[in-house]
């Protein structure tokens, strides 16, 4: 469905609940398909949302109706339409908790963020001997270690008070992570994350016998909890001091371990061990009031959730990353892989040899962890991509994952490449750049464009959006398309100096690929 189609969905749904919809505007989209629009009235402001799977968006009804009415910190649902591919549900604002983390990493060396990465400087002052150490600097809405307390304390009522009375027949797209469901993970990560990678050499055979004696052992934990699936800092939203949930449709009946995994062990925020085993020790004492955590094994179970966790992880940046070609996903590998390999340094998987002999050859793969790719998802400068392209090629890829963006079709303008003297010219040389500039509709055609184009990179820098695409296609790829990216590139530069700017000519770029 068209975006405007979705809108106007959206539109007569805040109109159902007696208010007017001001204005509706898009939200970054991210790993999923869902849509997410933000919605103003003159009361406040909703978030709307547009999925046409129907039995995952059941799933997230039930379940929040469940935890709303036990008082739990998860959206309100106002109201759906009959197809149940739209709804209406609080708005907790754009701050989230993983947010906070990265305005720590950044925090560990203001000038440059290096020294983040390698140490454990940006949660130095988590440890120590006085309170007001083991707090940590202030985040702005309370100190790091405060944040996470807060949400593990949390999902422990999530995990138990959640659970009772819930209809797990919602559930989607499984009513319990069982012995299939680990099997699940572990194959998600073969087929998307090892096998991809030629240079790994397995016995398929082997590791599925592996796959299978893993599986059977993890299966055994006691499953009589909510596992929220996907509990991690994304998913964390902050607003006035206090902790809200999000995205929990894949929730199902399961263990208590993997979503304390999933928050500790998110691999970007790259937290010490230490600071991981205080948060684990505080998690079970918030558990003790109603679980005994000697009785559910939980120390018994953490070492393999921990790596069913990270190999379901690499397995999901092998799918979105290497297949889907996002590249924030790319550049999450290499935390995973350094994460995966000091777990394995300190828990080695002896009863599974051949899953051993797979991990033990992942520190070779060459994913370099970079200052610059390092910095490049904690700076908060906006990233304009502009892109020259042939419309007989097709149109650029987006490997920001974020969609959206322009593409303007230079083909109604004068075309220079009709001229048999600009044959062998592109966009970048003056007779060319000359030629276009003495037609009048080249120049309104470029205020049009640099109208649009300044009002969304504006209105992006003023929400942090990380990502714009601005493309340009001509016939060729070569002369109109060259001249408009080249001269939006160059006025970009200089009316707004903080953002980022990537300039790619594309057929430009594969004619000096042929000729090298």
């Amino acid at each position: 469905m068209q975006p405007i189609e979705i809108q106007n969905i959206l539109a007569e749904l805040t109109r159902s609940i007696g208010e007017t919809p001001i204005e509706i505007l898009p939200i970054a989209a991210s790993g999923s398909a869902r849509k997410y629009y933000r919605i103003f009235t003159e009361r406040r402001s909703m978030i709307g949302t547009y999925s046409e799977n129907t039995e995952e968006n059941e799933a997230f009804l039930a379940f929040s109706k469940h935890f709303h009415e036990l008082g739990l910190n998860v959206p309100e649902v106002f109201t759906v339409n009959k197809e149940k591919t739209c709804y209406l549900q609080s708005d907790f604002g754009d701050d989230n908790l993983f947010a906070h983390v990265q305005r720590s990493l950044v925090a560990a060396d203001p000038s440059t963020g290096s020294g983040a990465f390698t140490s454990d400087s940006r949660f130095a002052s988590l440890r120590g001997t006085k309170q007001s150490r083991l707090d940590g600097p202030s985040t702005g809405s309370g100190t790091l270690i405060t944040l996470y307390k807060k949400a593990l304390s949390h999902l422990v009522k999530l995990q138990v008070l959640g659970h009772q009375g819930l209809d797990y027949s919602k559930a989607y797209p499984t009513e319990r992570f069982d012995r299939q469901g680990i099997l699940d993970d572990l194959n998600y990560f073969k087929y998307y994350f090892a096998k991809p990678h030629e240079e790994i050499e397995f016995n398929e055979a082997r590791l599925g016998k592996d796959f299978e004696a893993f599986a059977d052992f993890v299966s055994q934990a006691p499953c009589d909890f909510f596992m929220y699936r996907d509990f991690q800092s994304r998913n964390i939203m902050v607003k006035d001091n206090e902790l809200y949930f999000i995205d929990f449709q894949g929730g199902r009946k399961g263990p208590l371990n993997y979503d304390v995994v999933s928050l500790l062990y998110q691999v970007k925020a790259q937290m010490p061990q230490a600071t991981r085993d205080e948060l684990i020790q505080y998690y079970k004492e918030e558990l003790k009031p109603f679980v005994n955590p000697d009785e559910v094994k939980f120390d018994l179970y953490q070492p393999y959730f921990v790596y069913l966790r990270l190999l379901q992880v690499l397995g999901a940046y092998g799918f979105r990353g290497l297949i889907q070609k996002k590249s924030h996903f790319i550049e999450s590998i290499p935390f995973a892989l350094k994460e995966l390999k000091t777990w394995n340094e300190k828990h080695p998987l002896t009863d599974y040899p051949e899953l051993q002999n797979v991990i033990s050859q992942l520190p070779t793969l060459n994913y370099p962890t970079t200052l610059n790719s390092q910095l490049s998802t904690l700076n908060s400068k906006l990233t304009v991509t502009i892109n020259s392209f042939s419309f007989r090629k097709g149109y650029p890829n987006d490997f920001s994952g974020n969609g959206g963006g322009f593409v303007f079709d230079c083909r109604a303008l004068p075309n220079p490449g009709r001229e048999p003297e600009f044959k062998t010219k592109t966009g970048r040389d003056w007779e060319v750049i000359d030629y276009l500039m003495a037609k009048p509709p080249v120049h309104v055609f470029l205020d049009h464009v640099k109208g649009i184009v300044s009002q969304s990179v504006e209105n992006y820098m003023e929400r942090h959006f990380s990502n714009l695409m601005v493309s340009f296609g001509c016939t060729g790829g070569q002369h109109r398309s060259v001249f408009f990216a080249q001269t939006i590139y160059e006025w970009l530069k200089t009316a707004y100096p903080d953002i980022n700017l990537k300039l790619n000519h594309i057929e430009r770029k594969i004619k000096e690929e042929r000729n090298a």
